[in-house]
């Protein structure tokens, strides 16, 4: 029996596993989102934050994926469920790409055009929300495509600490030296990352100023 015939005969629960898999990658991509992007504003109106804002991001992408669930598993309430804490900590590592781009996209706009909405007696609050942003909009989606690829990878780490997703082949494959099994676990989990990849290219392509 090949991959593609487990995979069929088991449909019910390769589905299943790839819900709980999408539903941890949209979860902490999303909190990530709520997160990043107002992070990078924030570096942006306050230069003197850049540097810990963004050294911190960093020094949290250099944790190790493992290391980083059990630094988790002491914090009160993210620690008592294996959901919870798989879900911050893939927000965590979403959170330098969407930091840096957005940071990145409003710094690359035009200070000709920023300085023409000032003289035109715009305040810092509607410059930010109708010329920085949607002219960064491409950047900050780039941003966010980043991430999800990234949450979609790490997600599958997940199933370590018992959090589901399309992990549980991946490991269960690797405790029973079964490629079959690692394959069905490693061949939906690709196919989201590319999946994602390409959707988020293609809206990316649409936002960015022409």
């Amino acid at each position: 029996m090949n991959v593609f015939q487990f995979m069929l005969q088991n449909h019910n629960e390769v589905l299943a596993l790839t819900l709980e898999h999408l539903w941890m990658v949209g979860s902490s991509t999303l909190l990530a989102v709520l997160v990043g992007i107002p992070l990078g504003i924030l570096i942006t109106r306050r230069p003197r934050l850049n540097k810990p804002v963004l050294g911190t991001a960093n020094i949290i992408q250099t944790i190790p994926s493992l290391a980083l669930f059990g630094f988790l598993l002491p914090v009160p309430w993210i620690g008592e469920s294996a959901e919870h804490l798989a879900i911050l900590a893939l927000a965590l590592y979403a959170l330098l790409p969407l930091i840096r781009n957005t940071y990145a996209g409003i710094q690359g706009v035009d200070r000709s055009i920023v300085e023409a909405g000032r003289g035109m007696g715009m305040t810092d609050r509607q410059l930010l929300w109708q010329v920085e942003l949607p002219l960064a909009l491409g950047v900050i989606i780039a941003g966010v495509r980043v991430a999800t690829v990234i949450s979609v990878g790490l997600a599958t780490i997940a199933a370590a600490i018992g959090a589901g997703g399309l992990g549980e082949y991946i490991f269960r494959g690797l405790a029973m030296v079964n490629n079959q099994l690692i394959l069905a676990g490693a061949i939906p989990a690709a196919a989201l990352a590319l999946l994602a990849d390409v959707s988020l290219g293609w809206l990316e392509r649409r936002l960015s100023p022409r």
